[in-house]
């Protein structure tokens, strides 16, 4: 299977980065399989980026081939739709840790996060947030969480998908 990865530079060998908090599935190398998404990703990215720096920045698509047949050796997560403890627990604690190599399921998107954002807040019950997360448009994302899960994962090539200027 393909996979996109939507940032500011190509990725070549991905790693997992612990320094964003607040992950849909914690700390991982996130991917998805439609292209598109990654690349508004991508251009997000260089847009803070070169607001951030004051110079043009360009979005990058990095592209990998997903192993799938290495990847049933490992513990594997997917979701039918939101996974909305997982992404709860997440995003409100640091130090929450999952046994799963790679996870999959669907993308937190500004109304999925604002979603989630009430549950953690305690504004809606997790019961009400399901129901209204049904009707959502999702992206779907895939979550290398192990550096196992990252030998799945092989680079084919990188596209720069446009330019931002600050």
């Amino acid at each position: 299977m393909i996979l996109y990865h939507g940032s500011t530079v190509e990725v070549q060998q991905p790693r997992i980065l612990k320094s964003e908090i607040g992950r849909d599935f914690g700390f991982a190398f996130y991917t998805t399989d439609i292209r598109t998404q990654a690349e508004r990703w991508a251009r997000r990215r260089a847009m803070i980026e070169s607001r951030r720096t004051k110079i043009e920045v360009q979005p990058v698509v990095s592209v990998y081939e997903w192993d799938e047949d290495a990847a049933k050796q490992l513990r594997l997560l997917r979701f039918d739709g939101a996974g909305l403890e997982l992404v709860v627990a997440c995003r409100s604690r640091t130090d929450y840790s999952h046994d799963y190599d790679i996870v999959e399921g669907k993308i937190a998107n500004d109304n999925v996060g604002e979603t989630v954002s009430y549950v953690m807040q305690g504004i809606m019950r997790r019961e009400d947030a399901i129901e209204r997360l049904r009707f959502e448009e999702i992206n779907n994302q895939i979550a290398f969480c192990t550096e196992a899960s990252l030998y799945t994962l092989h680079f084919q090539n990188s596209y720069i998908c446009g330019s931002v200027k600050p």
